[in-house]
């Protein structure tokens, strides 16, 4: 992602911010929009990964629909210009507001996540004389096999109905007069690298889905989810997922009817790339038992490594020349940023160049999941940007 003429560009500008390679992430839409297009795949953008204006303007224009987990997203999504008949609203705590704008939109569909949700849209939707289209966001009890925060399809984790409610949520669709329903939505976590785990959720989806149609209940629209994951020990020998072999598990083993239509939630996998965390080196503290990095960025920019212990790769900007193999000035590092908390730490013992005062570095693959999070604790200033093509 970086070269001489990239850094020479960053020396002027105040860090911390996030810079944005507009060309990658162009890139890497086109590719997944041209794998999904060979089997008639419809893809949402997960706002919840990247809200950016710019970054969101680019997906828009690429075609994509929008998946969003809260009012504000959907506000977002219009203001930038998704279309509504394209725009998923999931979430396990929708508000009253919430639900009642989303209405007002008449956005294409509900993704419900309990009985007492399908009640409370029926409610709303009659008081003001609306239809609201709905999908059931099943628990397939399916194992992404990742960190436990970002799994989400396991019976212990709080979204979608377990499957020994699927009577009861027949029955009250049937009573639900101002409810039509549309599919089955299923997403069972994030950062997921092993192919199988989607073969598995396609035979969930089989089940669910034969659930439904033999109780009178047509299926139209198959929501998987998303939760494809990315290369962050490599992101520039792999700036692009796999998406034709994602794909293809699900045009292989989903067993979709002439009438279906399948739809995808991707985030992380289509932004996390081409962007990353920039930030000036403050201080070094060499010690007897560590060598401290103190950077200028916090977890308050990025809070993955704090939240649950994510790593992103860390380069010295300032020495683009630097390898493991070529050099022997070289030193293990703690590379941790300014706030008051001990967890406020990027990696542990990183190996980087001998590391000095005003040294830029970055902190890669942020793209999702980084400026989405950011806080104002220790009142900390907004964050800043930089985009490739300014």
């Amino acid at each position: 992602m970086f070269n001489s003429d990239v850094v020479a560009s960053f020396t002027a500008k105040e860090t911390p911010f996030y810079y944005y390679d507009l060309s990658l992430l162009k890139e890497t839409l086109t590719n997944c929009k041209a794998a999904a297009d060979q089997y008639q795949f419809h893809v949402h953008f997960a706002l919840k990964s990247n809200f950016n204006t710019k970054v969101l303007n680019i997906i828009k224009l690429k075609g994509y629909g929008a998946d969003c987990v809260s009012g504000g997203e959907i506000n977002k999504a219009l203001e930038v210009g998704f279309k509504k008949e394209q725009i998923v609203f999931a979430g396990v705590g929708k508000s009253d507001a919430e639900i009642n704008f989303a209405l007002d939109q008449d956005i294409f569909s509900f993704n419900v996540e309990s009985i007492q949700e399908l009640e409370v849209i029926n409610e709303l939707a009659a008081v003001k004389g609306k239809i609201a289209s709905v999908a059931i966001r099943i628990n397939p009890n399916v194992d992404a096999h990742t960190h436990h925060y970002i799994t989400t399809g396991l019976d212990e984790n709080k979204f979608g109905i377990n499957t020994w409610d699927l009577q009861a949520v027949s029955d009250t669709l049937k009573t639900c007069k101002n409810l039509v329903f549309l599919g089955i939505h299923f997403h069972v976590g994030s950062q997921i690298t092993d192919m199988n785990v989607f073969k598995s959720l396609c035979i969930k989806v089989n089940e669910m889905q034969l659930w439904f149609e033999e109780r009178g209940m047509p299926v139209k629209v198959l929501n998987v989810g998303g939760g494809l994951g990315v290369d962050y020990d490599h992101p520039d020998e792999n700036p692009i997922p796999d998406f034709e072999s994602y794909f293809k598990i699900f045009n292989d083993f989903l067993e979709v009817k002439p009438h279906q239509e399948v739809h995808f939630e991707l985030g992380r996998a289509l932004v996390a790339q081409c962007s990353s965390l920039i930030s000036k080196v403050l201080y070094i503290k060499n010690g007897i038992k560590k060598n401290f990095v103190i950077i200028d960025a916090g977890m308050t920019e990025l809070i993955r490594p704090a939240l649950y212990q994510a790593y992103h790769k860390i380069e010295n900007l300032s020495n683009l020349d630097f390898s493991v193999e070529n050099t022997t000035a070289t030193n293990h590092y703690d590379v941790v940023g300014p706030i008051c908390e001990s967890s406020d730490c990027f990696g542990k013992e990183v190996h980087l160049p001998e590391t000095k005062r005003g040294d830029l570095l970055a902190l890669r693959t942020a793209g999702a999941y980084g400026e989405v999070m950011a806080s104002a604790y220790n009142l900390r200033p907004a964050i800043r940007h930089v985009y490739s093509e300014e």
